[in-house]
């Protein structure tokens, strides 16, 4: 006997279905559905295995708990992320390293979730956004357990890479299946209490980092993820009954894949060693790959990723917001970090707890701005919050010794408070510009920017050092130069903060949104 859900999951389906007109007088909107017509008519429509042919859930509690389990592991990749920093001098005593070494240990870790996110974004799609999730975890788990046992530098940036491949896995699944399980207009909630839950772990981070790096050693940070990975992995194998599968049937562009991942690999390493002849080049011939890479995803019938979405402007304009202040505020952490604990002497304990002020602000309003964004223009939020985010770096711009801890607080609240406007909404903005059937596309595309902008905007940090201090220790010796390195990024920060406010007032001009 034919089953029903299998005979429908294998209906070819108009891609225009997955189309809604924000307005009448959209224009834009006949264009772009014409180009997703054209390009994706074979491609399977979502579907769940209790026969919801949209994926989109009905009931509460079903829509709770993909909202707890996107939220559980965006706090973990947040956490692991982050709590890494406050222990970054311990690290470096116990293997004796420098200031450059220090940042790849960090690098390492986004450099491979930027690598993987795009390939892997078409890889949910095509297999299940369950089984990659649930993949996913058991690979952050056995990256957890080696970084924490590493007895070198190299091991430990070796397990970092392997918890950034899941990571990525876990980031495109979580935001993906929010995407599709939830109503359009719940998105915004469900994408806020989810970007909340990474400010959450970003708040978490440098407290339990700190007290665990001074009490129990900085292999400890690794071994609480452990734990935690258990829970929604319990969860999705015997609670989650429902699968969202989008071109099942689709080719993998393996072409495509490769030329990226070179690229982008090559321009990310490149980026960080900017300051040498060799870095030049490679940073160069990177950019060059990737241009190859965008002329032969438009050529192919199923591409990995659809080039085609940034001719919406809405959608480009949102990702080069993302992208510019990622890349300005990421470092902002560990310039505090350095100088809270080397300039002003503070254990890795009390640092953390002065670090959480910004992420606690951030944590407390995505979800009111995430839910504020379903009811309006997200971009207005966004441009809002990125006001706040520059004067609050542009103060950190005469950080020196005698600055006083209130003035540095201050920085940390504005910060706070408007990246937790800016993120929920835009984040919402991205996932909202296109066709929900695209939903692992673009949260890969969210997922890819944030971390090509948190990789960028530590290469610069370690950039600067390389050039004002060279390849030396963090000592008393060099705190001068440490405090000059981290005043010039903050100068680089201020100014594309301001670039990130005018791309969010840009795409505010655009009335495209393609989301159904």
């Amino acid at each position: 006997m034919v089953n029903v859900h299998d005979f429908i999951k294998d209906i070819p389906r108009n891609i225009s279905n997955t189309f809604e007109n924000s307005t009448s007088e959209d224009s834009g909107i006949s264009e772009d559905k014409k180009i997703f017509e054209d390009k994706n008519k074979n491609i399977t429509n979502s579907f769940d295995l209790n026969g919801n042919e949209d994926g989109i859930l009905k009931k509460d509690s079903s829509k709770n708990l993909i909202i707890f389990l996107a939220a559980l592991t965006s706090f973990i990749t947040a956490f692991s992320t982050s709590a890494i920093a406050v222990a970054l001098p311990a690290i470096a005593s116990q293997f004796s390293i420098n200031a450059i070494l220090q940042n790849w240990l960090a690098t390492s870790f986004l450099l491979s979730i930027a690598i993987f996110s795009v390939p892997f974004g078409k890889l949910a799609g095509k297999y299940g956004l369950k089984k990659f999730f649930i993949l996913g975890i058991l690979i952050f788990f056995v990256g957890s357990v080696g970084a924490s046992i590493s007895f070198s530098a190299y091991h430990l940036i070796f397990f970092r890479v392997i918890q950034g491949i899941a990571a990525a896995m876990l980031n495109i699944a979580s935001l993906a299946m929010i995407t599709e399980a939830l109503p359009p207009k719940e998105r915004g909630k469900g994408i806020g209490i989810t970007i909340s839950s990474v400010y959450i772990g970003l708040t978490l981070a440098p407290v339990l980092g700190g007290i665990l790096t001074k009490n129990l050693g900085w292999p400890s940070i690794f071994y609480l993820t452990l734990p935690l990975l258990i829970i929604p992995l319990a969860i999705l194998i015997f609670k989650v009954k429902n699968e969202w599968v989008t071109g099942k049937k689709d080719p993998f562009d393996f072409i495509g894949t490769f030329v990226y991942s070179i690229g982008i690999l090559l321009f990310m390493y490149g980026f960080t060693i900017l300051n040498q002849l060799t870095g030049v080049f490679l940073t160069i011939l990177g950019l060059i790959l990737l241009a190859g890479f965008a002329f032969w995803e438009l050529r192919q019938k199923f591409p990995v990723f659809h080039v085609e979405f940034f001719k919406n402007l809405k959608f480009s304009s949102s990702t080069l917001a993302a992208l510019i202040s990622y890349l300005a505020t990421f470092i902002v952490t560990y310039i505090l970090n350095y100088h809270l604990q080397y300039i002003r002497h503070m254990d890795p304990q009390t640092t953390g707890l002065i670090l959480i002020v910004t992420p606690a602000l951030m944590a407390l309003i995505a979800p009111f701005s995430g839910k504020l964004s379903d009811k309006i223009e997200p971009q207005k939020l966004a441009s809002l919050g990125m006001v706040f985010v520059t004067v609050a770096i542009f103060i950190l711009i005469f950080l020196d010794k005698s600055m006083p801890l209130y003035v540095i607080v201050v920085s940390m609240v504005l910060q706070g408070i408007g990246y937790g406007i800016f993120s929920s909404p835009n984040t919402n903005s991205i996932m909202g510009s296109v066709p929900r059937k695209f939903a692992s596309l673009a949260s890969a595309t969210v997922s890819t920017v944030r971390v090509i902008g948190q990789t960028m905007s530590l290469g610069m940090l370690t950039v600067i050092f390389a050039v004002i201090m060279g390849s030396v220790p963090i000592i008393p010796r060099y705190f001068s130069l440490l405090i000059l390195s981290s005043q010039i990024a903050c100068v680089f920060s201020t100014v594309l903060c301001f670039i990130a406010v005018i791309a969010s007032l840009v795409g505010m001009k655009s009335g495209k949104r393609m989301i159904s």
